[in-house]
């Protein structure tokens, strides 16, 4: 496999993962948070969703953005399938981005945010993604275990 390949094949990893987490997380726990400085279960989805199309724009950009405006906002709240659905243009949009690259793009193109402590390359960017994404899901997994929720398993 070619490094774009496996940069895919995690995201699509990651996101698999974490579509199971969401959608065992009961509809009546969807506004359920932990303390109130914390996000609500749905909060938290909306909050990967946004932040892929967020970092696919950093991406584009080669930096942080000056406004994180997005058309997630100021749409309410709602469940997480149509988060999903809201949100299914945006993914395929953000995979053909990686898609396109080459080896050697993902080594030369540089994210740099230095606002916030780091220059990357592309390549190292779209792991970072990622791995935004399965912390959340992990998060979640927490939430549903304080809960006393049964958990899904995402280690199949």
């Amino acid at each position: 496999m070619q490094s774009v390949e496996l940069l895919l094949l995690n995201l699509e990893e990651v996101r698999r993962r974490s579509v199971k987490v969401w959608r065992g997380i009961p509809a009546e726990r969807l506004r359920w948070h932990p303390d109130a400085g914390a996000m609500t279960c749905i909060e938290m989805v909306r909050h990967v969703l946004e932040g892929e199309w967020l970092y696919m724009q950093m991406l584009r950009g080669g930096g942080s953005l000056e406004s994180d405006d997005s058309p997630f906002n100021p749409r309410p709240y709602a469940n997480v399938a149509a988060e999903l659905a809201f949100a299914a243009p945006y993914r395929r949009e953000f995979l053909e981005l990686v898609g396109s690259y080459t080896a050697e793009g993902l080594s030369a193109r540089k994210v740099d945010r230095a606002d916030k402590g780091y220059c990357r390359t592309a390549g190292d960017f779209i792991l970072r993604i990622a791995y935004h994404e399965s912390v959340h899901a992990g998060q979640l997994l927490g939430y549903l275990r304080r809960l006393g929720e049964p958990r899904p398993n995402v280690w199949d």
